[in-house]
């Protein structure tokens, strides 16, 4: 199993669903290129690349074949790993994030909750400095179905890994590479066809809901819809136990 992170967040997101699947199955729980305890390059923050990060992650542990699940960020880094390689990805659950370049992506953009989109650069960098966890907050509040879930601690511990240096670049960089991941997409798309693996689509019922399958259609082949009861975009804090019985169920059912 491999767990990957969105921004706002680290691989620490997926605790709870990491303990019970690490019961009957080997778990990889990586950090991002730039974000959580990973290092903080300049570049290759577009999503094909980080797709190379994990296979690299593979090949060093020898394991060839995953199961994928995503949430956010790692939503987009987890297709171009499933595109670039869906002879090593067994089944993909993505979880209320969409995929640059993928269905109504262009209509997406245009919703006003996500500006931070296109927020980043020098400037940018230079307002957060200091205040990372007034930035985040937004994120955290906003996105939440019921914000008092995303804990006083969470928010500390999040906080201050996104103030290490050049963490706030690296997490800007992840949404500054949104055009260059979209026309990757559309090009795997176009040579590859959907992806064929079994999938599951889950959006937040107070977020994405059944919106994050009908997304997903539009690049895949064999796909199962799942909202989260109670929970806006943040599902593992907001919903840990009903997100991990639904993928367990999901992963138990296409085997």
């Amino acid at each position: 199993m491999v767990l990957l992170h969105g921004y706002g967040e680290t691989g620490d997101m997926w605790a709870p669903m990491a303990a019970d699947l690490a019961r009957d199955h080997t778990v990889i729980v990586p950090d991002l290129r730039g974000l959580g305890l990973s290092s903080k390059p300049e570049s290759g923050f577009d999503k094909k690349t980080q797709a190379g990060d994990v296979a690299g992650v593979l090949d060093a542990l020898k394991i060839e074949n995953i199961d994928l699940v995503t949430h956010d960020i790692g939503n987009m880094v987890g297709f171009a790993f499933a595109a670039a390689h869906p002879e090593r990805t067994k089944r993909f659950v993505l979880i209320d994030a969409p995929v640059p370049g993928v269905g109504p992506w262009e209509e997406i953009l245009k919703n006003p909750l996500l500006w931070h989109f296109r927020f980043g650069g020098p400037d940018m960098e230079r307002l957060v400095a200091g205040r990372e966890r007034i930035y985040l907050d937004r994120f955290w509040n906003e996105f939440s179905a019921t914000p008092a879930r995303f804990t006083e601690t969470s928010r500390e511990h999040y906080a201050k890994l996104y103030a290490l240096p050049g963490a706030m670049h690296s997490g800007f960089a992840q949404f500054a590479a949104f055009d260059q991941d979209a026309a990757d997409n559309r090009a795997f798309l176009a040579a590859g066809g959907k992806l064929t693996m079994p999938v599951l689509a889950i959006g937040g019922e107070k977020s994405f809901g059944p919106m994050m399958a009908t997304v997903i259609r539009a690049a895949a082949s064999d796909v199962t819809e799942g909202v989260v009861p109670d929970s806006g975009h943040w599902i593992m804090e907001e919903n840990p136990e009903a997100t991990t019985k639904m993928v367990r169920a999901f992963l138990d059912k296409a085997n």
